[in-house]
């Protein structure tokens, strides 16, 4: 079993979509789960709701990854048998073509029409809902002021069930060449509310390497997970 193909993919599929897609650009997002048995690509908008301000994901397509097969497909349901069914994906222009096409499948089916209002993307229904755009900050932060490429996609670095997610995502700034690493903490409390945190750490190709040595020499010390210690709000 190899990941490969999987990590050559993941690599490449959000700067494609990026550059076919104006609307994929402007609120479409993923984030990559390596850790399952069948690692798979997710893809979603980031809702929030006008009056409660909660956010909410939209997933609009899952690629799933066969290990033993090293190949991409979808879930589908074939009408003729009640079976469900798999469509394989066979090279990164059907991937592409598929994410593509699902995006504009649930903006026809939700009825979303796109415009820019001062530096966001909204998209206007009758649900008081807004989209925004995936690399937006929010207001007064700094990162507003600062040209970042993101050269990664979202990566979910840890989930458990439906409770928690941590999600990092790396980027470059373009004027002095720092990294950007950006961490996204999502908790949903007991009454299916998200409580979203995002925070960033800003460091230099110099510092780059110590801090990768000290993490690697320090993971025996680590605590794993506490469910018991997350607060719920």
């Amino acid at each position: 079993m190899s990941l490969e193909w999987f990590d050559r993919v993941c690599g490449d599929l959000q700067e494609q979509l990026e550059s076919i897609c104006e609307e994929y650009d402007q609120v479409g997002q993923m984030k990559i789960e390596r850790s399952a048995k069948h690692p798979r690509i997710e893809f979603f908008v980031e809702t929030a709701d006008i009056v409660t301000e909660e956010l909410e994901r939209d997933y609009f397509c899952t690629l799933f990854f066969d290990p033993e097969n090293e190949e991409f497909y979808i879930e589908s349901f074939d009408v003729d048998s009640g079976h469900p069914a798999k469509i394989i994906l066979t090279d990164i222009e059907e991937i592409v073509a598929e994410v593509h096409d699902s995006l504009h499948d649930y903006f026809n089916d939700e009825g979303y029409e796109l415009s820019d209002v001062e530096h966001e993307t909204v998209f206007a229904d009758d649900h008081d809902e807004e989209y925004y755009e995936g690399l937006r900050m929010d207001d007064g932060n700094i990162f507003e002021e600062i040209d970042v490429e993101w050269t990664t996609p979202e990566v979910t670095a840890f989930q458990h069930e439906d409770e928690v997610e941590v999600t990092y995502q790396f980027g470059v700034i373009q004027e002095s060449g720092d990294g950007v690493l950006k961490r996204v903490n999502r908790v949903w409390s007991t009454d299916d509310e998200l409580i979203k945190d995002e925070s960033h750490f800003i460091f230099s190709k110099e510092e780059a390497s110590t801090i990768i040595a000290m993490i690697a020499s320090n993971m025996e010390q680590l605590s794993a997970f506490d469910e018991g210690s997350v607060q719920w709000e």
